[in-house]
């Protein structure tokens, strides 16, 4: 059965990070606190009805941003925000091109005159919107709040600026399964995707290089302060190739989960994935009671995925959310992509024993029910262009399938698919020295999870390597996104506003631990 366009188009999708997902399970029921505003005055009360009160305004550098309130997705929370539109070419280059907006928002720190630098959050994807997850930055950012005024741009192709999202059309519609491989059907899907696209957005340029550039205006208009960048996944590129085009723009770096510029993104990430699962494996193998019960999880998922390659079937399941009834082909593919979701966070990779024996004696429930709960929290970047545009003009040609690969629960798929959706999409240009090693005296944090199964700690080692002045902090028990777990909103807080990475204390990352492995639906054993 071939794969219908929406599925083709989600086999590359959230390739760096499934970030949004990480970061939304970490905050999972949290209420963002919302920076402070001053009041606005109510209406008197008379006998005739009062016209609606103007919004608030706030000038800004040469900006005039108004009070509004960003909303979560899938949720009813919002935080209070100041946002402006922000209009830029959509070709630098060409004075004549169409001109797009950006939306940008800052959320304003509640001292009554705010530290002259500002904080600047560039989120993962690529494809995330910075103002979808404005409740999870502001709740992790609250210590930093008191005094930082904090910037999110949606970039470029993302959220409310020229989002390049695409829907199904009719000739690509279908079952909603990961079926075989079928490149001539994803080429077919990518070529839709650009004719939808076609009267509002030339691909080319949605690239990082030009999005560093809208970063470095707005930062201009805004009055030229100094940025303290927080990155997160694929927001680690674009810190990275910010700071090396505006070195004088930055006063600090946080890289969450990164992501080296030398790295072609969906290069190794068969390789990264198959070493968080055995890690985590090993921790069932190694505590009598998980070993009992689930023998070696490792040995039954790669036993799960050879039955799925010889007999791919339809099963069905209870949808967690609408309580109905389900159909899917479950395969090898589907069975891949369903596994790498659960290993992003250390919630839902505590299940994956248990889900993984379930499905194995016949009961998928466990392991599709969850998904469909963690695919909901990735609908933003499901048909994101823009993600396409990164990817294929930044990475394309530097990726090939690694036979060693091959055996993976991933194997070679996510490069096979990017390479046959990459030969029709139009690729933009690439700077010569974007993947060269980044190379700085500035002061950069980097964060790393124990078991994650994308950007895994040797990558942040590696960054390190250029960077005199940099301290690499793993986060024991963690997987992928790691700056909202434990202490570390305020061993964030320590280093930015102390600049010192010596007195940095990072003892409280001793009490983060794994999610105990669950061995049935009850939880962990005592």
């Amino acid at each position: 059965m071939a794969m219908n366009g929406r599925t083709a188009l989600r086999i590359g999708a959230v390739i760096v990070g499934l970030g949004a997902l990480a970061w939304n399970q970490l905050h999972h029921g949290e209420r963002a606190a919302a920076p402070a505003m001053a009041a606005v005055a109510a209406p008197a009360i008379t006998g005739k009805a009062q016209p609606p009160a103007k919004p608030q305004t706030w000038t800004r550098g040469s900006l005039t941003l108004t009070s509004c309130n960003l909303a979560q997705p899938n949720s009813g929370l919002s935080t209070a925000a100041w946002c402006a539109d922000f209009p830029v070419r959509e070709n630098r280059a060409d004075p004549h091109s169409r001109i797009i907006t950006l939306k940008l928002a800052v959320l304003r720190s509640g001292a009554q005159v705010a530290s002259k630098d500002m904080l600047a959050f560039l989120v993962g994807g690529p494809g995330q919107a910075a103002t979808d997850s404005a409740s999870q930055i502001a709740a992790t950012l609250k210590p930093l709040l008191a005094h930082r005024d904090v910037l999110l741009l949606d970039q470029r192709g993302t959220g409310g600026s020229n989002a390049l999202a695409c829907k199904d059309s009719p000739g690509t519609t279908g079952a909603d399964d990961d079926s075989v491989f079928d490149a001539a059907r994803m080429r077919r899907a990518a070529a839709d995707c650009l004719k939808q696209l076609s009267d509002r957005a030339d691909p080319r340029y949605y690239t990082t290089t030009i999005a560093t550039q809208d970063l470095e205006d707005v930062r201009k208009a805004i009055g030229s302060p100094q940025f303290d960048l927080l990155g997160v996944s694929y927001g680690t590129r674009v810190a990275q190739q910010y700071l090396m085009r505006y070195p004088q723009a930055v006063r600090s770096v946080v890289l969450d989960s990164a992501v080296p510029n030398s790295l072609a993104l969906g290069g190794d990430f068969a390789r990264n994935l198959d070493d968080a699962l055995k890690a985590q494996f090993a921790r069932c193998t190694a505590e009598p009671a998980c070993k009992k019960q689930f023998g070696d999880p490792d040995q039954t998922l790669y036993q799960l995925r050879d039955a799925l390659r010889a007999n791919p079937h339809e099963v069905s399941f209870r949808d967690p959310q609408s309580y109905r009834t389900v159909k899917r082909v479950l395969n090898e593919n589907s069975l891949a992509s369903v596994v790498r979701m659960f290993a992003y966070t250390p919630a839902t990779a505590a299940l994956l024993p248990l889900s993984i024996d379930a499905a194995a004696h016949g009961d998928v429930g466990p392991l599709l029910g969850q998904a469909k709960i963690l695919s909901s929290d990735l609908s933003e970047l499901m048909g994101s262009g823009m993600q396409y545009s990164v990817i294929c003009s930044e990475d394309a040609d530097l990726l090939k399938p690694r036979p060693q690969d091959v055996d993976t629960i991933l194997g070679t798929h996510m490069v096979d698919a990017l390479n046959a959706i990459c030969s029709v999409w139009p690729k933009g240009t690439r700077p010569a020295d974007f993947h060269q090693p980044l190379k700085s005296d500035k002061p950069v944090l980097l964060l790393a999870g124990q078991y994650d199964p994308v950007t895994p700690p040797r990558y942040a080692d590696e960054v390190a390597k250029g960077l005199p002045n940099a301290r690499v902090l793993v986060f024991k028990g963690q997987a992928h996104s790691v700056m909202a777990a434990g202490c570390g909103p305020q061993l964030v807080q320590h280093f930015i506003e102390k600049l010192d990475l010596k007195t940095l204390d990072a003892s409280c990352l001793d009490r983060l631990q794994a999610t105990p492995i669950f061995i049935d639906f009850n939880g962990s054993t005592p």
